[in-house]
């Protein structure tokens, strides 16, 4: 298990996680965009460190990527060298601008970002979820009701250590496959925004292939 955790994003979703994650009894360490100190009252209303992106990114055991996807440029790369990412970006063009590297059905936004940190091991989570679900529905382990979250990733003992993380957050885990697989978990997939069950979540990611979506994903891959 994760003994501390870094969020490298202080806006609505990684305080949502920060809070969950230090609910859940886990050390959490948080940076936004500058100065730690401008997010000193909302990191200690959730229970948690204020630091500096790089001083987040050197001290945690693994970080999620809670920023714009637009800025993982700004990430300290050398700082996550050998660390677990977990991933919980999206692309908005609205926000990001066009950026045809994520517009680039051959490959995912995660792969994206793991190429950027190649030194460091990536794994797709906590994205297709809204930041509203998040903080309304987790539940504790064995709830009737309880809602699931889709991962993605390459290395089996770190999914399990991610699919740790997600069930003490408060959801199931639901390993969607390898890094690749997160292409299911983008905008204009299914998967995306889905508030679900397991077994929900599990179906609408086996429909994918059939949908526009995976049918057009399955055209450009094939042609290269």
């Amino acid at each position: 298990m994760i003994g501390t955790l870094g969020i490298l994003g202080a806006g609505r979703v990684g305080l949502v996680l920060a809070r969950l994650a230090s609910d859940a009894g886990i050390r959490v360490l948080l940076a936004g965009s500058g100065d730690p100190a401008l997010i000193r009252s909302s990191a200690h209303g959730v229970g948690v460190v204020p630091l500096t992106a790089r001083e987040v990114a050197e001290q945690a055991d693994a970080v999620i990527l809670a920023l714009p996807l637009g800025k993982y440029r700004t990430i300290p790369a050398d700082a996550l060298r050998g660390k677990l990412v977990i991933d919980a970006m999206n692309y908005w063009w609205g926000s990001d601008g066009i950026r045809p590297e994520f517009d680039d059905l051959r490959t995912t936004t995660s792969e994206t970002v793991q190429a950027y940190l190649p030194d460091a091991r990536v794994v797709k989570a906590l994205s297709h979820m809204g930041y509203h679900d998040l903080e309304d529905d987790a539940r504790a382990s064995g709830s009737a009701d309880r809602k699931a979250i889709a991962i993605a990733g390459d290395d089996p003992a770190d999914l399990e250590t991610v699919a740790q993380l997600v069930d003490a957050l408060g959801f199931d885990p639901v390993v969607a496959g390898p890094l690749s697989a997160g292409i299911m978990l983008e905008p204009g997939a299914e998967a995306f925004g889905a508030d679900v069950d397991a077994a929900e979540l599990r179906a609408m990611l086996e429909r994918f292939p059939t949908s526009q979506r995976g049918i057009r994903v399955a055209r450009v891959r094939a042609d290269g």
